[in-house]
């Protein structure tokens, strides 16, 4: 038995963060429905670089999370539309949205009125800025969140930054918060029998990703800068080689006592970190130079035989072909396609695995609409109810 087996999540989300955070359920074994409006799909359908999948509704961006989640469509702004998702809630233990702070309020759809129609149902909102604030109304992306959090200030090199990340990792921190954050509702429902409204923020999720900055700027008023592939201690920097780059990650004062003396530089090695800092520019002149003596994968491999944390720059498509990935299950492959998607894909699952239970994918990224009906039937309506629904553009 997974972990939120039982657990029923209706999820009214867009692009990334949301559908990340009821997917990561998903895979623990949650009964995801998902919801869209008719005639206004999720945006993330139609996006990624899979051409085909975008007309047809199966963007990557949308596939990478759209597994394990049946698929209905419910016009929100009608009344029958929303009577419906009343009637779904009064089935639901959480219901995860990210509009714009207040729309769900003005639909009726808010907190306080789905939890008298069920106490017990916890209520994720998920936005750019939080309910309430100056910033409260404002929206925003991953990126626009990377701008205004300081993180795209930090990256880059000196001479050549701002730099967004290159994958949008807040919009996925986020959805890993958002799933962290309901977990714990959930456990606290057992023990007090509660419903809970959840009040989650991107800017604050970025803020937490780059944590030990902020509490170094509270300590001493100084902002983080962009630094490169350089870290304060050369050591844990990143270097050219014949072939490419390694990233050398003796980041302590055992591994750089190790490291050099891998090198056959022992007298190198430092007794304290602001010798190691002090030194920082000599240091980082002999790696260097030593550095270009042997490729990267030869580095790689010497230096982990000697406990020296390093690693080649690798692309993505040399990441995936690593045969350690098979092993840790984080990937599932869709060797035959599925409804709407032909052609073999495949898709993250979760960054753990359990002994017992864990996190698994047991049907693809739903067609928008695919399961309408059935949802329906569940919650109570018969065939003439479904037709008049659809008549109404309810559905």
């Amino acid at each position: 038995m997974r972990p939120f087996a039982g657990i029923r999540i209706i999820d009214i989300t867009h692009v990334l963060a949301g559908p990340f955070a009821a997917y990561q359920l998903g895979l623990l074994g949650a009964d995801v429905i998902k919801v869209e409006h008719p005639d206004d799909p999720d945006q993330s359908r139609d996006s990624g670089p899979d051409l085909a999948g975008n007309l047809a509704g199966m963007g990557s961006y949308f596939v990478t999370q759209g597994s394990n989640k049946r698929s209905i469509t419910l016009d929100l702004k009608t009344e029958a539309g929303r009577e419906v998702l009343r009637r779904l809630v009064a089935t639901a233990d959480i219901l995860v949205e990210n509009f714009r702070p207040g729309a769900f309020e003005a639909l009726g759809l808010g907190y306080a009125a789905l939890a008298a129609v069920n106490p017990r149902l916890i209520y994720c909102s998920i936005s750019a800025f939080g309910h309430g604030g100056v910033r409260g109304e404002q929206t925003a992306y991953d990126h626009v969140i990377q701008a205004t959090s300081g993180i795209m200030a930090a990256t880059g090199t000196p001479e050549v930054n701002p730099i967004k990340f290159g994958a949008p990792a807040i919009d996925y921190a986020t959805g890993t918060m958002g799933a962290f954050a309901l977990s714990a509702a959930l456990f606290q429902r057992e023990r007090t029998g509660l419903g809970q409204c959840i009040d989650l923020a991107m800017l604050d999720v970025a803020l937490l990703m780059q944590a030990s900055h902020v509490a170094a700027f509270l300590r001493t008023g100084q902002g983080a800068k962009p630094s490169g592939n350089k870290h304060v201690h050369a050591t844990n920097s990143a270097y050219a080689t014949k072939d490419g780059m390694v990233m050398l990650g003796a980041s302590n004062l055992r591994q750089q006592k190790r490291l050099w003396a891998a090198l056959g530089r022992p007298e190198l090695a430092k007794a304290d970190n602001p010798a190691r800092t002090a030194d920082r520019d000599h240091e980082e002149a002999v790696l260097a130079d030593i550095m270009l003596t042997r490729t990267a994968d030869e580095w790689e491999a010497y230096l982990q035989a000697r406990h020296v944390p390093a690693a080649r720059v690798r692309r993505m498509e040399e990441t995936m072909a690593d045969p350690h990935l098979a092993s840790r299950g984080v990937v599932h492959l869709f060797p035959d396609g599925a409804p709407g998607l032909p052609g073999p894909f495949g898709v993250p699952v979760a960054a753990f695995k359990l002994a017992h239970g864990g996190p698994r994918v047991d049907s693809p990224p739903p067609v928008m609409g695919a399961d309408t009906d059935s949802v329906l039937r569940e919650i109570g309506y018969d065939g003439e109810a479904i037709a008049a629904l659809k008549a109404a553009k309810a559905i």
